[in-house]
C-alpha cells in the first residue's frame, strides 16, 4: 500500500510539472522575439566640395573614472580646476572658457569616440589627424597612445580616413631619462611602430600612393640629417608635412607644410598667397576662433594674444579663405582643443553651430537634420550603460547611422 501511495504521488507530481511546462511554454510564446543585430559597412557621405576635410583631433582628457589614482586629467584641472564641483545646473568646474555639450569625459570611452565620429561623420569630414606623442612610457604618453588607438579601431566601422600628427617636442625627455640614447633612435623607433601598425591600414591617407605624416613643428629634429636618419628605415617614405615656414628644417624628406592658428586671419592669407603656390603639398586651416584658459588655469603658459569667435564669422571668414583658395587639402583646428578654445565639438556656447557651417562647406547632400540625434544615441548608451539588450539596439542604431540609414537609428531610438 505504501509503494502504491508513494507511486501514485510521483504520477500526480509529473503531470502537474507537465502542466506547468505547458504554461510555460505557452508563456514564452507571447514574449518578443530576441532582438537579432544587422551588421553594415559604412557608407559614404555624399559631397559636392572636392577639398579633402581633415579635423585636427586630441586625444588627450581623463575623466576621474580613467585614471588609476581616480583624479581628473590636468586638460580638464589645469592646476586650478575642480571638476568634482558643479553649478546650480550641473555644471562641472573645468580649465576652459568652453563647456562640451556631453560634459568632460574620458577621451578612451568608446561611447565619447562614437559620438565624435559619426557627428564628424554627418559633417562631411574625411578623416581624422590625431595629434599623436609615441610610444614611449613618459609623463601621460602611454594613456595618449592607448587613447588613439580606440579612436583609430572605430574609424573604419564609421567610414573616416586618419593619419598620425607627431610631436616631436618631448624627444629631448626621452633620452634624459634613459629611455632611449639618442632623439634620432627614438624617433625610430616611434616611426617604425607607425609603420607596422599605422601606415598599412586602408584607411590612412595617403597622398602621392604614400602614407601621410604631420609634424608639429619640427622642435626637437631641427635638421635635414635627423629627419633622413628617422626615416632611413620607413618604406615607403612618408608624405612629410611640417608646420608652416618650417619645411625647410627637414629640407628634402618633406613635401609640404600645414597652416595653423596664429594670432589673426591675415596669416592664413599670406600662407596662401606666398607659400601654397611653392609647396608640392599644402594643407590650409580653418578655425572656429583661440581664447586659451591657460593664464586662468594658472599654468606656465603665456600665449599673448586672442581670435574672437566673433559669434561664428572667424569661421565662416576662415572657410572662405579655404574655398577661395581652392585647396586640396583642409585642416580644421580643431574638434577637442578647449584649452585653447579652438573647439569644433558641440558645446554648451555654440551648439552645433560650427560643424553645420563645416557640413555646408562640405556640400553634404541628403543626410537631413540629425546631429541632435547622434546626441540622443550618446545620451543613451550612458543611461542604459548596465542593460545589455538595450545596448544591443543601440548598437543597431550606430549600424544604420554609419550605413546613411539615418531614419531607422532616430526610429530604434525613439522606442527607448
Amino acid at each position: 500500500m505504501i509503494k502504491f501511495i508513494l507511486n501514485l504521488n510521483i504520477i500526480l507530481f509529473c503531470l502537474l510539472t507537465l502542466g506547468c511546462s505547458s504554461n510555460s511554454d505557452t508563456k514564452d510564446d507571447d514574449k518578443e522575439p530576441p532582438f537579432k543585430l544587422e551588421v553594415f559597412d559604412a557608407v559614404s557621405i555624399s559631397k559636392t566640395n572636392n577639398t579633402k576635410i581633415f579635423m585636427h583631433y586630441m586625444p588627450w582628457f581623463e575623466s576621474k573614472e580613467s585614471t588609476p589614482n581616480k583624479q581628473w586629467g590636468h586638460h580638464w584641472t589645469m592646476n586650478n580646476k575642480n571638476p568634482d564641483n558643479r553649478d546650480a545646473n550641473g555644471k562641472r568646474e573645468i580649465a576652459s572658457h568652453y563647456y562640451p555639450l556631453i560634459g568632460p569625459y574620458h577621451s578612451g570611452d568608446k561611447d565619447v569616440i562614437e559620438n565624435h565620429l559619426l557627428l564628424m561623420k554627418y559633417a562631411g569630414i574625411d578623416g581624422v589627424l590625431i595629434d599623436w606623442y609615441g610610444t614611449y612610457n613618459l609623463n601621460d604618453f602611454g594613456m595618449l597612445k592607448e587613447n588613439s588607438e580606440q579612436i583609430i579601431a572605430m574609424l573604419d566601422k564609421v567610414g573616416l580616413e586618419y593619419a598620425i600628427v607627431y610631436e616631436d617636442r618631448f624627444l629631448t625627455n626621452i633620452v634624459d631619462t634613459q629611455l632611449a640614447p639618442t632623439t634620432v633612435s627614438a624617433a625610430k623607433k616611434d616611426m617604425a611602430y607607425m609603420q607596422n601598425n599605422y601606415f598599412k591600414d586602408a584607411n590612412y591617407i595617403k597622398i602621392n600612393n604614400k602614407p601621410l605624416l604631420l609634424n608639429f613643428g619640427p622642435i626637437t629634429l631641427t635638421t635635414p640629417e635627423q629627419w633622413t636618419q628617422t626615416f632611413s628605415a620607413l618604406n615607403p617614405k612618408p608624405t612629410f608635412l611640417t608646420l608652416w615656414y618650417e619645411s625647410s628644417e627637414a629640407g628634402d624628406n618633406a613635401q609640404g607644410e600645414y597652416a595653423w592658428v596664429y594670432k589673426d586671419n591675415t596669416h592664413i592669407s599670406n600662407f596662401y598667397a606666398n607659400s601654397l603656390p611653392n609647396l608640392e603639398v599644402a594643407m590650409g586651416s580653418a578655425y572656429p576662433g583661440f581664447n586659451d584658459f591657460y593664464e586662468e588655469g594658472n599654468t606656465s603658459t603665456v600665449i599673448g594674444w586672442t581670435i574672437d569667435h566673433n559669434n561664428g564669422g572667424t569661421l565662416d571668414e576662415t572657410l572662405t579663405m579655404a574655398k577661395t583658395a581652392n585647396l586640396d587639402y583642409l585642416q580644421l583646428i580643431t574638434w577637442n582643443d578647449f584649452g585653447e578654445g579652438t573647439m569644433f565639438e558641440p558645446t554648451k556656447e555654440f551648439g552645433y553651430s560650427y560643424i553645420e557651417k563645416v557640413k555646408t562647406f562640405a556640400g553634404v547632400q541628403n543626410t537631413g537634420n540629425i546631429f541632435s540625434n547622434i546626441s540622443t544615441l550618446y545620451n543613451l548608451r550612458k543611461t542604459f550603460s548596465g542593460n545589455a539588450a538595450i545596448q544591443k539596439k543601440l548598437d543597431q542604431a550606430f549600424y544604420y547611422f554609419v550605413s546613411l540609414q539615418a531614419d531607422k537609428a532616430t526610429a530604434i531610438l525613439e522606442t527607448l
